[in-house]
């Protein structure tokens, strides 16, 4: 249950990344969670695993819209 212990420790952790190369450790290090909760769900299947790799994918997501920013308009 290490993995699971990690995951819930991002998710508490503040989310303010002043550069981008933290937004970029973060985004990976999310991802490198989501994986490996991924492969423990497929052997246990359950539920709350499941919730946490959903809430990791929605702060995983929100990283990843504030480094590809705005676009330019014309």
């Amino acid at each position: 249950m290490d993995v699971i212990d990690k995951a819930l420790e991002f998710e508490q952790r503040k989310l303010s990344f002043k550069n981008t190369s933290e937004r970029i450790k973060a985004s990976r290090e999310v991802k490198a969670l989501i994986l490996s909760l991924n492969e423990v769900y497929k052997k246990q299947k359950e539920d709350h695993i499941m919730d946490l790799m959903k809430r990791l994918t929605t702060v995983k997501r929100r990283i990843e819209k504030r480094l590809k920013g705005r676009p330019l308009t014309a």
